[in-house]
């Protein structure tokens, strides 16, 4: 298995073997996003015009106070905060006629987002071609646990979009396989409660629903 700067990420995610890779690449991406931003990358000019004109969602502001550097998010906020005012100083522009796709007026505005966005396509887009290209990562999708629900329908869209047939339906198989051995698990995690099950072993039921929340939702496993 062949690994490079496009690929190693993506490789090391599946590796891992965890209820979703792809949950995981997004985490250390954010992670590596945000400790940039307050590290030297935030000093470069165009880095620099990026946050002072967009700033951060209030998740990733409330991340970026979390990392214990308040001196850089405050530096971050403050000169956000001055070209917020002069935006709002200029003159109340003109209705539009929002078409399709106005949703995305109520959209907040946030630098790492949209880092992390362009990232993560591209990363989806590696996962196809390594499995198109690369056997050992090929078996690794086989043996993994799939996706959780809403990455696993973000890359099955991109595959069917781009006629990739064949990674798709491994894809479903793989998804509802593990899908369907969550579900008994789960279930026999919900019959452990009853009186009469109390002295039978768990089996792998024991994180069933942190497992099952992690699948359904796209949560951090706890």
């Amino acid at each position: 298995m062949i690994k490079h700067i496009d690929t190693a990420p993506v490789i090391e995610a599946f590796a891992k073997n965890c209820e979703c890779p792809v949950c995981e690449l997004y985490g250390k991406t954010e992670e590596g996003y945000l400790e940039s931003f307050l590290g030297g990358s935030v000093m470069e000019p165009d880095v620099r015009v990026e946050v002072n004109r967009k700033g951060f969602c209030a998740k990733h502001f409330l991340m970026l106070y979390g990392m214990g550097n308040r001196l850089g998010v405050a530096l971050m906020a403050h000169t956000h905060l001055k070209e917020t005012i002069e935006d709002i100083r200029k003159p109340t522009p003109k209705p539009k006629r929002w078409g399709r796709g106005a949703g995305d007026l109520h959209a907040p505005s946030c630098a790492c987002c949209d880092k992390l966005n362009n990232t993560m396509e591209r990363y989806l887009d590696t996962v196809i071609y390594l499995y198109e290209t690369d056997s050992s990562f090929k078996s690794l999708l086989k043996n993994g646990k799939g996706l959780c629900v809403p990455h696993y329908r973000e890359l099955m869209s991109r595959a069917v979009s781009n006629g990739k047939n064949a990674f798709a339906e491994d894809l479903r198989g793989i998804e509802l396989a593990n899908l369907e051995k969550l579900e008994k698990d789960l279930e026999w995690f919900t019959l452990k409660f009853d009186y009469r099950n109390a002295d039978k072993p768990w089996g792998e039921s024991r994180d069933a629903l942190i497992r099952a929340l992690a699948k359904v939702s796209g949560a951090k496993e706890v």
